[in-house]
């Protein structure tokens, strides 16, 4: 008859907690314990909990219990780190139900035997480090990119697990890190009709490279020594740069309006000033025809800077993408003057006449104007083209 009222008890506490339900149902168990003791710590005589949290941590116990046996009897040597992490876990689950026992479920209080994890949890660490060591030489042993990247994570296990027991793993690791970094350089090739300063060179190269830096590549601006060897190259061939000759576009126009320009008493026929009903001069408004001719001068020059970005692999020698990149900057000047009544003039039109005329700036200032276009627009050219780079 318990029995019986005990499994009602957990059916009716099962259909009143959705959420919980959910992640049981999910046989997310870890989730249901955090989430139960978390509402048993606010209310320690919740029944619902407590039922829950039983189940979920019997049943997390056991199927990380049985994944242990499975790997020992596997027996090889890379399952020891998840040895290592399971037996982590059921010490930090252990040791989280433990705030709450006992739990006191259908009027009986529960509670459960402490298991002490400690000795498998050092000797499965000490045999996942043994592993990633000699795991990571092995690697590194293969002598590619990929390997040595791998082996620096590996090896870094094996530090992290048991530090200061391999005494040469500080330089195993500078070794991996080193050899497994791809290393870039930028160059710039001016192959226009012009001879360009080494000023606008470099300043084609003065970006900032973080956004396209990571872990494993580096791009370099100049190179290091002659000792490094370099990856990947990309080179930035400006090609054309074409100035426009300077331009001035004139254009009239004329401008008409009827301003008010005083006024005239109104006469009767024998000349005399007409008065209104209280004896006032009655007064009538002049106007006048205006007109002023516009002499609008625009002044234009431009320049257009093209050219594109190789990128290319060092081993196996090869290109592996051509990109076009192009840069312009302009010079415009907008200016008047006027011949003739400059009262009929609005607003706007009054303040370009007030603007002179501006010398053009010579070909080698627009070009030096334009290296800011061309750099942004180098930067992300390279930027877009970064999943080549490995």
């Amino acid at each position: 008859m318990k029995k019986l009222l005990y499994t009602a008890l957990i059916l009716v506490v099962v259909a009143g907690c959705g959420s919980t339900k959910k992640l049981m149902q999910r046989e997310n168990y870890d989730g249901v314990i955090n989430k139960s003791v978390k509402k048993l710590i606010k209310n320690p005589n919740s029944e619902q909990d407590a039922i829950y949290l039983d189940k979920a941590y019997v049943l997390a116990n056991d199927r990380d219990l049985e994944r242990i046996k499975y790997l020992k009897i596997e027996g090889t040597p890379n399952t020891w780190d998840e040895i290592f992490q399971k037996y982590s876990i059921l010490k930090s689950r252990q040791a989280k139900v433990k705030k709450v026992l006992p739990l006191k479920i259908g009027g009986q209080y529960v509670n459960y035997e402490y298991t002490d994890y400690d000795a498998e949890i050092v000797e499965s660490k000490s045999k996942a480090a043994e592993y990633f060591y000699q795991h990571g030489k092995k690697l590194m042993a293969d002598d590619t990119k990929e390997s040595y990247r791998e082996a620096y994570y590996e090896l870094k296990k094996a530090d992290d697990y048991k530090e200061g027991n391999y005494p040469e793993i500080n330089n195993l690791l500078e070794e991996a890190r080193y050899k497994g970094i791809s290393r870039v350089l930028i160059n710039t090739n001016n192959n226009t009709h012009l001879r360009l300063s080494d000023d606008f060179m470099d300043n084609l190269l003065a970006f900032n490279t973080s956004g396209l830096d990571n872990e494993w590549i580096e791009y370099h601006l100049k190179p290091l020594d002659r000792n490094v060897k370099y990856d990947y190259y990309i080179d930035i061939k400006l090609q054309i740069i074409d100035v426009s000759p300077e331009m001035v576009k004139t254009k009239d126009r004329i401008v008409k309006a009827t301003v008010e320009d005083g006024f005239e008493y109104v006469l009767d026929k024998n000349g005399n000033v007409i008065k209104d009903s209280v004896g006032n001069d009655i007064k009538v408004k002049k106007y006048k025809d205006l007109s002023c001719t516009v002499v609008e001068r625009r002044q234009e020059k431009s320049v257009n800077i093209k050219g594109e970005i190789e990128i290319m692999s060092a081993m196996p020698k090869r290109i592996i993408t051509k990109d076009p990149v192009a840069a312009s900057t302009y010079f415009e000047n907008l200016s008047a003057r006027a011949i003739g009544d400059i009262e009929a003039l609005d607003r706007e039109t009054l303040r370009l006449i007030e603007v002179e005329p501006l010398p053009f700036p010579d070909d080698f200032e627009m070009i030096n104007n334009c290296s800011e276009a061309l750099k942004n627009s180098i930067r992300d050219v390279i930027r877009h083209n970064s999943y080549h780079i490995k």
